[in-house]
């Protein structure tokens, strides 16, 4: 690929992107969204208690990701508390997670009184190492969790075939992975739970608002209790079978999630086509290595686009090349996750909650996590909704960038 301008725009060149009209806004809405909330709003029946809005969303979520159960709830943090819980994970217990990813994965262990383990990742695709995984193992550990990070799978035959043989709970983490498929089969089905977000980045969203599926019915009905107040599906006011959250999803967000879901579809076939765009544009170029592909995900969540800049990382100009980016004209471009085994808040809690368990702090060992988190840099779902024009614009951006490292300097 050839560049127009060799000059950044960060010093005064033309940008890569000058005189294209704005990208598409996100969240996006219609009609649609519009006629549900008003329904609901007519209705009086505003909470999912007295409605049909969320149990309607529920089955057309699990129709979408091939469950057989989905309990919406109100934001994917929580939903994976309430997994860990509607497992019996609990008080001193390990749960093995990526330190490449949100902050709640691993809080949501500390929610429960769990201790999270970080398992490395992958450099090539970012994900959790079923190898690092399995190496992680104590005989503390009851669950794994894996992060389908920007809509990417992570290996779940090798990472299920190490639960198998150390009996542990996988709870999938599929914020980023709606409509995701791992060999035919959907994101969220392939664990014990799965769990998603709608926080208003995600590819369908509400603002807020979150949700789990299961296969099992004895796990979807404990996820139930956890989700209602420990109430079960069919039970009296008053009856709560365990102590469980509140978490209801409220029937105007189920109303506009069902719109959102309607349209999905539509929007994931034009970003699979502008990431494939980026991709043909961005792997013949020097300096850039684009997030690998498995042939196994069979449909990807097209949530992040992900790359590597590894000279710009090893040259400390990993967060320069992303603020000329931005002087391009690139919307959105960000430098990714700080590795959770750095986070101090993190390593606290963990240290208190072991201190007073009377059990050894884990040691991270995450060095290809180090690495990904120094040279990575990722484009939001939103820009893969733009137009054939702005991806050629933005591939040659990028390339303009990564062959000047010495003006970022």
């Amino acid at each position: 690929m050839t560049t127009t301008y060799q000059t950044l725009a960060v010093h005064g060149g033309p940008a890569a992107l000058s005189g294209l009209p704005a990208l598409p806004p996100w969240p996006q809405h219609g009609p649609e969204e519009e006629h549900g909330l008003l329904e609901v709003l007519r209705s009086g029946a505003w909470g999912s208690i007295h409605g049909e809005v969320v149990r309607t969303f529920e089955g057309e979520l699990a129709a979408f990701q091939g469950a057989q159960h989905a309990i919406a709830l109100t934001n994917g943090t929580l939903a994976l508390a309430a997994a860990l819980r509607a497992l019996d994970v609990g008080v001193g217990d390990e749960v093995i997670v990526p330190p490449y990813t949100f902050i709640a994965t691993a809080t949501a262990a500390l929610f429960v009184g769990a201790v999270p383990v970080f398992a490395d990742v992958d450099p090539a695709t970012h994900l959790l190492d079923a190898a690092a995984v399995e190496a992680a193992v104590t005989e503390r550990t009851r669950a794994v969790i894996p992060v389908h990070l920007g809509g990417d799978v992570v290996d779940m035959t090798a990472l299920n075939e190490v639960a198998c043989r150390h009996d542990l709970a996988v709870v999938e983490d599929c914020a980023q992975a709606l409509g995701a498929r791992w060999e035919g089969r959907g994101v969220g089905t392939l664990g014990d739970l799965g769990t998603f977000s709608f926080q208003t980045s995600k590819n369908i969203t509400a603002g807020e608002g979150g949700a789990i599926t299961a296969q099992d019915e004895r796990l979807a009905t404990s996820t139930y209790a956890q989700v209602n107040v420990g109430r079960l599906p069919r039970g009296a006011w008053y009856e709560h079978s365990v102590v469980g959250y509140n978490l209801r999803l409220t029937e105007f967000q189920a109303a506009v999630l069902r719109a959102q879901l309607q349209r999905l579809p539509d929007l994931q076939r034009v970003r699979a086509e502008r990431a494939a765009a980026l991709r043909e544009a961005l792997t013949p170029l020097e300096g850039v290595e684009v997030a690998a592909r498995d042939e196994r995900v069979t449909a990807h969540g097209h949530h992040l686009f992900l790359f590597r800049v590894p000279e710009l990382g090893s040259r400390g100009l990993r967060d320069a090349a992303a603020r000329a980016l931005t002087a391009e004209g690139v919307p959105g471009v960000s430098t990714g996750y700080v590795p959770l085994h750095h986070n101090e808040a993190i390593r606290s809690e963990m240290h208190r909650l072991t201190e007073r368990l009377g059990q050894p702090a884990p040691v991270p060992d995450c060095p290809a996590t180090d690495l990904v988190a120094s040279d990575t840099l990722w484009l939001p779902q939103s820009v893969l909704l733009a137009s054939e024009e702005h991806i050629a614009a933005i591939g040659q951006a990028i390339a303009k960038v990564v062959a000047n490292p010495d003006a970022l300097a």
